[in-house]
């Protein structure tokens, strides 16, 4: 079955993506480059407050802190589906805190959750570093993507 498929909802906040034909295509492609084969993905990226997200923090993860991302995944082989929570009040401190804009931050964000889903990690430096590396790609691709929508 071919199905590729990225789903954007809102809890307790706007839906801070403004172009999602863009953005769905961003992140397909970012799946598609990262997974070889990929056959099926479907992801739901969910935008809530602070609140919602530390409730499923501390509900399934035991986590008694604010953080803004939480990925569950139930990929099974080269078929990606997940469920990526972001909290948009968090985001929006983190551009503050690392000078950047809010849309580059947010799409930031959305890069971290899906390369979760296509295997990579971040809790050793390492691993964190390479994560960095391909969310700046991500990044930059997005940017050219938006210049060549817009020329």
């Amino acid at each position: 079955m071919t199905l590729k498929k990225i789903n954007f909802f809102a809890q307790n906040v706007s839906l801070p993506v403004k172009k999602k034909k863009l953005i769905r295509a961003w992140l397909l492609l970012l799946m598609q480059t990262e997974v070889e084969f990929l056959s099926y993905a479907e992801i739901n990226l969910v935008f809530c407050d602070d609140e919602y997200l530390y409730q499923l923090n501390t509900q399934y993860l035991k986590h008694i802190t604010l953080t803004d991302i939480i990925t569950f995944d139930y990929s099974e082989n080269k078929n990606l589906k997940a469920d990526v929570f972001i909290s948009t009040e968090r985001v929006k401190e983190n551009a503050k805190l690392f000078q950047q804009t809010f849309t580059d931050e947010i799409s930031r964000v959305m890069a971290h959750g899906l390369l979760h889903v296509c295997g990579y990690k971040d809790k050793t430096a390492k691993a964190k570093a390479i994560m960095t590396d391909k969310e700046n790609y991500y990044l930059n691709l997005l940017n050219d993507l938006t210049n060549q929508r817009n020329a």
